[in-house]
């Protein structure tokens, strides 16, 4: 009886869904009526209607009917079908409305995020004051700037919370895609498009411009000009020569600099 019941629970596992899960049931979206695979299915189609006041996206934690895709029953949100029984997610999360047969993902649910996450709980943790999981790697380990996840990836300007995609901490602490970070890299831009920090080690960087520097003699106008910096490294400003390739901290040591205007000094 047990297996029959297990049979029953299990069938059609892993064949139906679309391309963003595989699952067993359809939504409908609350804001419009209408019946799509997934929320990502609903705000994909909805975000290309011709009229932009007309796009919108679905509130994950409003939706209150799902259709059963192998009997077509539609009913409140459960795991199981109330009609044919089988399980409509292998994983079922009743906060999100989630189902995903997929199960290798490792889904969980953080209740500090107030979303379901995937790769497994034991391998992640939630940062307060960044507010959002990182990998365990990452505790005590990163520099936590305030709700970093919580806005829009600087390359591609996609919402970073609740993406799809895998995400990377920068030594900063801002955040981005992992795809857009390393297209960046490939695009020798090695700065934090938001803070304008250095993101990886530039110190075999700085000692090739420290070489070219000492083969590349300024005219002698500009021998002894001094011009005021700003490191984007170490917040330092301070007065050095002026040199066409670059202006190194003397504080840090980095090149990562912008000439600015002189201190105005108190009357």
């Amino acid at each position: 009886m047990d297996g029959s019941c297990n049979d029953r629970l299990d069938f059609g596992k892993m064949g139906y869904g679309c391309k963003h899960y595989r699952r067993r049931c359809k939504i409908r979206a609350p804001c419009c009526n209408e019946v799509f695979d997934c929320r990502h299915c609903h705000n994909e189609s909805t975000s290309m209607l011709r009229n932009v006041f007309d796009r919108h996206e679905v509130i994950r934690y409003d939706v209150k009917q799902v259709i059963c895709s192998v009997c077509d029953t539609e009913q409140p949100v459960a795991q199981v079908c109330t009609n044919c029984g089988v399980r409509m997610g292998e994983y079922f999360c009743e906060v999100c409305k989630f189902y995903d047969d997929d199960v290798d993902k490792g889904q969980f649910h953080c209740d500090d995020c107030g979303i379901c996450r995937v790769g497994g709980r034991e391998n992640f943790f939630h940062c307060n004051k960044c507010g959002s999981c990182y990998s365990v790697g990452l505790r005590d380990n990163h520099l936590c700037v305030e709700n970093s996840m919580r806005h829009h990836c600087p390359i591609c300007y996609e919402y970073l919370f609740d993406s799809l995609k895998d995400t990377t901490v920068m030594k900063c602490g801002h955040t981005m895609h992992c795809e857009c970070y390393h297209e960046m890299i490939e695009h020798d831009k090695y700065c934090c498009p938001i803070c304008s920090r250095s993101i990886i080690d530039m110190s075999r960087i700085w000692k090739r411009i420290d070489e070219e520097i000492e083969e590349t003699v300024m005219p002698e106008d500009y021998r002894h000009r001094k011009v005021w910096i700003l490191c984007n490294d170490c917040n330092d400003t301070t007065e050095v020569f002026f040199h066409i390739i670059g202006q190194k901290c003397s504080h840090c040591r980095s090149y990562n600099t912008r000439t600015i205007a002189p201190p105005v000094l108190p009357q």
